[in-house]
């Protein structure tokens, strides 16, 4: 398949392209730096999603539009500018692509384009589910549009997946590697209460979603990509601690995360998402890492330590 993919320089669109490399698969990226004219149907495609700017023509034929291009909504504070390029960069950017894809006379066939479970709000312990109602909160609003502006790619034929993505763990960026430095030095410890629901999940995990849903005919719409375990924070916070070998006795009260992050440690740090992927394991995905502790030792290279038994045998 020759497969398209935005945010590719992010951390899930490096993991895909590698994947889809070693698959054997055409790979093109949509940059925003200009490229040189090329061959149809070869070389970078240059677009700028801001100002509904696509090179349209390098798009017909192909097989599959992956969308992963978004502003880090984990940056730091919230400011008025930082929630408008949140905004923009999902809302505006996906209406661009998804507008010029309705307009090809050779459509991709199919359109996976990222969501997050920020969709759902705060919800406690609600077990929530790709047929759950939208919650309250900018990242659910901001998801919410973000998906709606998938419409014009549906209306076109084309089979469009979004993909609700929870706490991707990698030792390569986001929540987990900021947090490693913090629990390495024994640290670490729970944000606020740590009754807070975390849904969360490898990152061959979350690129082997995007390659099952792809491959996956009967897959379309809303779909959670977060592993079937979801833990509290407190347990997110004793398990890597127990895999690092550290202690994590130091919890972050949440009125010092909210006088430090405001809204984003409300809906970001202190939320509670109890996200289940009831669509990807119906379809038949099956998860490499189910479970938090293998997937932390997958993620960081650790080896489960051996039982003494085991030990002498060896």
């Amino acid at each position: 398949m020759s497969i398209v993919i935005s945010g590719s320089s992010g951390l899930i669109g490096k993991a895909l392209v590698a994947r889809l490399v070693e698959m054997d698969q055409k790979v093109r990226r949509m940059v925003r730096k200009p490229v040189a004219s090329a061959v149809e149907g070869e070389g970078d495609i240059h677009w700028l999603p801001l100002q509904e700017t696509v090179e349209r023509r390098k798009l017909e034929g192909e097989d599959v539009v992956v969308h992963l291009a978004a502003q880090n909504v984990a940056d730091g504070k919230w400011t008025k500018e930082s929630k408008q390029g949140i905004r923009d960069t999902r809302v505006q950017g996906t209406k661009t692509l998804c507008d010029a894809l309705a307009k090809l006379s050779n459509p991709p066939k199919v359109l996976v384009a990222a969501s997050a479970i920020g969709y759902y709000g705060d919800r406690g312990d609600e077990q929530l589910t790709e047929a759950s109602p939208p919650g309250e909160g900018f990242l659910a609003e901001v998801a919410k549009e973000w998906e709606e502006a998938t419409e014009p790619a549906r209306q076109a034929g084309i089979r469009v997946v979004n993909l609700r993505f929870g706490m991707v763990l990698s030792s390569s960026g986001g929540a987990l590697k900021r947090m490693l430095p913090i629990f390495q030095r024994g640290l670490g410890g729970p944000l606020g209460s740590g009754r807070q629901y975390v849904s969360w999940v490898t990152m061959d995990d979350a690129v082997g979603a995007i390659v099952h849903a792809i491959r996956t005919q009967s897959l379309s719409g809303p779909v959670n990509v977060t592993a079937p375990n979801p833990v509290t924070n407190r347990e997110f916070t004793r398990t890597l601690a127990h895999v690092l070998r550290k202690r994590a006795m130091l919890p972050v009260p949440g009125f010092a995360l909210k006088m430090k992050f405001g809204q984003m440690a409300e809906e970001l740090l202190l939320a509670s998402c109890y996200a289940v992927p009831k669509k990807l394991t119906d379809s038949g995905y099956k998860f490499q890492y189910p479970e938090l502790e293998g997937g932390l030792r997958h993620v960081l290279r650790l080896p489960a330590p051996q039982s003494k038994r085991a030990a002498k045998s060896a």
